[in-house]
């Protein structure tokens, strides 16, 4: 019996998702969307008092109301969704991953129920264009800095056949040494500051830093708590951001290429 279950699994073709399902996806993340046409002074007041995290607030900006959603902090709870009268809902598509720390926040004005910062169209990339732009193979160091290990399970399934990361020719190392980006997770507790210290300084230049997930990013619900330093940038220079409570593969994905591609600009 265990023959048989064995040989018609390996007949079986393998699920693999495709490259244009892949960018800029964000499914199971639970990452919020703002409607702005519903969105009232009542309802943000309620989106900023439900929130655990401080990730809404709303501010004056030159005169206008604004509501501002740092992704940095969001931890993907669903309370806001829940409060949000339709204000709110959970996003399909997200491309705010790999990009600078001021990029991971959105602002929309209350009166004028309109985003005052544009989300960036999603991406369309062509297989062809991935490998282009990995013209030889990226070497990645994972470090876990003090994570709850929901990061570590989502950058796991990176490498299982379904998302199949090596298939654009990146690999994760062991050493630091032989690394040539370093996603970090987790807030940096007391006890791992020098160890994180000490593996940037291996990463032989020039060398990438990718914040990983909400702790990472921002703290997360960990912030201000007096067993950590703060978020990675508290201890070491960091690149780019990759938000979310933990993000999805396919949003780690994204966000290695965004990094890649906003390093090629350069």
């Amino acid at each position: 019996m265990i023959g048989d279950v064995i040989e018609r699994s390996l007949r079986q073709r393998s699920p693999v998702i495709p490259v244009e399902a892949l960018v800029g996806n964000c499914d199971g993340s639970r990452m919020p969307e703002i409607v702005a046409d519903r969105l009232t002074e009542e309802v943000a007041r309620k989106l900023v008092e439900v929130c655990p995290t401080s990730a809404l607030g709303m501010y004056e900006l030159e005169d206008r109301r604004c509501l501002r959603l740092s992704y940095g902090h969001c931890i993907g709870c669903g309370k806001c969704a829940d409060a949000g009268q339709g204000a709110v809902v959970v996003a399909r598509n997200f491309t705010r991953c790999g990009v600078a720390k001021e990029q991971t926040v959105r602002l929309w004005d209350i009166d004028g129920r309109a985003e005052m910062t544009p989300l960036a169209p999603s991406p369309e990339e062509a297989r062809g264009q991935i490998h282009s732009l990995l013209q030889r193979a990226l070497n990645v160091r994972q470090l876990d800095a003090g994570s709850c290990n929901g990061c570590e399970a989502e950058i796991t399934a990176l490498t299982n056949p379904y998302y199949d990361l090596e298939r654009f020719g990146i690999h994760f190392v062991a050493s630091p040494k032989h690394a040539d980006m370093l996603l970090v997770t987790g807030p940096v507790t007391r006890n791992m500051a020098e160890a994180v210290k000490a593996t940037y300084e291996a990463v032989p230049a020039p060398k990438l830093v990718v914040a990983v997930g909400a702790c990472g990013c921002s703290g997360g619900i960990f912030a201000g708590s007096h067993a950590i330093v703060g978020a990675v940038d508290a201890v070491i220079p960091v690149d780019a951001y990759i938000p979310g409570c933990p993000p999805t593969p396919a949003m780690l994905i994204t966000g290695i290429l965004e990094v890649l591609r906003r390093r090629i600009a350069k």
